[in-house]
């Protein structure tokens, strides 16, 4: 009797849960109708729109309609075109009303018509997944964005299924690039020539196909950054002003001397309040063209700017044994890797402290890229009592086994082995002063170049302590001089072969970084930092880390044997606890879900049991 009794009110309790958790799961639904949320918990906001994205659209001033032309016959390309529409349907949320898409599949002779005068260009998409085998399903069509923004239009003529990481950076680009150019807004920032200095326009980023051409940095952001606006600057002897029009400066790799009274310019253009500086130099100065790597050692009067920023620029060149820089390379004999401790490898690693950070990925120029190249570095020491209302950070810092030479000149040439010398220490080698900055020369004879002791608002000064940063350098000193014209046929002439076949794999290994820091050092510049997070999205996926896994710390004066051996020991140590990680997930939480069934089952059947006995 009293087990029936017991019967009912389970029977009673559990029908009263179902209501009551059906009554919960329909209020839930009332109250979240027209209300979707989406949490993303990935490191770089893979899966949800970035804040800067929704406050681009939210700064527009009117309308803008996208036209999203699509196809959806293979089932890859009906995957592609759901993760556009999902991050379309980001954009319009974000965008208050001011952002409006429409999907297209062209399946008429007129839809495919309209496309092609908008500019999309047809596109053959293949699916290997498609009839299995090696069969390879093919469907032609078009796959592209149409953008509309009051009298303007911009395009991206093609998208590519195969891979939509970085697709939000790409549409963010194009609107930022649709809405200044519609609301003729300017961002115009001056780099300084005729100081022979290694220049944005050099077709050094990869081996040169015939005397001449190729890819540049200042050709490279022209036709992906059109929004920016790159002007020469020759300050002739410190003669006229900088124009105060000019967000900011940049100041490369100089291979001659700036007079004070320039550098009296640069600090009077700074003085007046609200204006960037970037320097991308060290005191290692390699001519161009020379396959010899021969460096001279000097600052070429920089420091005296510097330093009175209380961003001290030393006289050296640093090695950095620690975390020796490789790149592989094919050759006759075979795959080979080559290291150089003068080119600095900086890896983000969240585990060391402040003090001791390798790199800064909260800082706009390297916003959360994962690793950076630092060719031919100096040191730099911060002196904050020379700028009491700044803040001065460290940016990029080597390993502890880096140790640096002094001198007038360096051999900076590619060997098999080096010989370190100590005393080692981690070096300094990117710092920034943001604030209200003093003067730099507040003493002294002015030459007739009159600036405020102080600039009125925050100013900003960054220093990337590394010669050849907006370069490749094996490229740079492999390549030979640019001939152009009839003489383009001969190749590349006078080129060193050695070094040319370590510029494509240093290419594919640091440039797409090293362009993307370079982007972001602009947004720096002229404050405009709200893309940051979307810029960021253009980088593959990062490396998983496990804590309790510490890569490999190399002595020195450790040899190639010795670098090879404790590259395995740490890929063994991953690869076994990637394989303890994979059967945990795929074994472990079956098991442990299995496990809390069979304790909930043996917890019931005891209940049971004592009833049947009371019974």
């Amino acid at each position: 009797m009293a087990t029936r009794e017991h019967r009912r009110k389970a029977a009673a309790q559990t029908g009263l849960y179902l209501i009551i958790v059906a009554g919960i799961v329909v209020f839930i639904n009332l109250l979240s109708a027209g209300v979707y949320q989406r949490f993303d918990t990935t490191k770089n906001e893979r899966y949800t729109l970035s804040k800067g994205s929704g406050s681009l659209v939210q700064s527009l001033k009117g309308p803008l309609q996208v036209d999203a032309y699509v196809n959806t016959k293979l089932p890859k390309l009906k995957v592609f075109v759901q993760e556009l529409t999902d991050l379309l349907k980001s954009y319009e949320r974000a965008g208050g009303g001011k952002f409006k898409y429409t999907l297209i599949e062209p399946e008429t002779d007129e839809l495919r018509k309209e496309a092609e005068e908008a500019g999309l260009q047809p596109m053959a998409m293949g699916d290997p997944g498609e009839g299995g085998g090696d069969q390879i399903a093919i469907a032609q069509g078009y796959l592209g964005l149409v953008f509309k923004y009051g009298s303007e239009k911009e395009v991206i003529p093609q998208l590519s299924p195969q891979n939509s990481v970085g697709l939000e950076f790409w549409i963010s680009n194009k609107i930022r690039e649709l809405r200044d150019k519609a609301d003729n807004i300017k961002h115009r920032i001056g780099v300084i020539v005729e100081k022979d200095e290694l220049k944005l326009t050099d077709t050094n980023l990869l081996p040169r196909q015939g005397g001449g051409g190729g890819p540049s940095f200042k050709s490279v952001l022209s036709q992906a950054f059109p929004f920016y606006e790159l002007v020469d600057v020759n300050l002739a002897e410190g003669a006229t002003e900088i124009d105060s029009g000019l967000d900011g400066l940049i100041i490369t790799q100089p291979g001659k001397d700036y007079t004070e009274k320039e550098l009296r310019r640069i600090d009077q253009f700074l003085m007046r309040g609200d204006k960037a500086l970037a320097v991308f130099a060290s005191a290692v100065t390699i001519k161009p063209n020379d396959a010899t790597m021969n460096a001279t050692l000097d600052t070429h009067g920089l420091e005296k700017l510097l330093s009175g920023y209380g961003i001290d620029m030393k006289k050296d060149a640093v090695f950095d044994f620690g975390a020796q820089f490789r790149v592989p390379a094919m050759t006759a004999g075979g795959p080979v890797w080559i290291r150089h401790p003068g080119i600095v490898h900086v890896v983000a690693d969240e585990r060391f402290d402040e003090d001791q950070r390798l790199l800064d990925t909260g800082f706009p120029s390297f916003f959360r890229i994962e690793e950076m190249a630092f060719p031919f570095p100096s040191t730099l020491e911060l002196a904050p009592e020379k700028q009491p209302e700044a803040t001065l950070k460290v940016l990029a810092r080597t390993t502890e086994n880096s140790t640096s030479v002094e001198g007038e000149s360096v051999d900076m040439k590619i060997r098999r082995q080096w010989t370190p010398k100590p005393p080692y220490a981690q070096r300094v080698i990117a710092a920034a002063a943001e604030g209200k900055l003093k003067s730099a020369f507040p003493e002294g004879d002015n030459q007739g170049v009159t600036a405020n002791a102080q600039s009125p608002t925050p100013s900003r000064v960054m220093v990337v302590s590394a010669s050849q940063f907006l370069t490749n350098p094996f490229a740079y000193s492999g390549n030979g001089p640019e001939l152009g014209g009839q003489f383009a046929m001969f190749g590349n002439v006078g080129g060193d072969q050695e070094l040319l076949m370590f510029a494509t794999p240093y290419a594919q290994s640091y440039l797409t970084n090293t362009i993307l820091s370079l982007k972001n050092t602009l947004d720096w510049i002229s404050g405009d930092t709200d893309l940051l997070a979307a810029s960021a999205k253009i980088i593959g996926f990062p490396n998983l880390t496990y804590s309790d896994i510490d890569p490999p710390k190399l002595s020195a004066d450790a040899t190639e044997e010795e670098i090879r051996k404790k590259d395995e020991e740490y890929r063994q140590q991953r690869k076994s606890q990637q394989f303890l990680v994979q059967w945990v997930l795929t074994l472990g939480l079956p098991l442990a879900v299995a496990a809390f069934g069979l304790l909930r089952w043996r917890n019931r059947q005891a209940r049971k049991d004592q009833y049947k006995l009371a019974a």
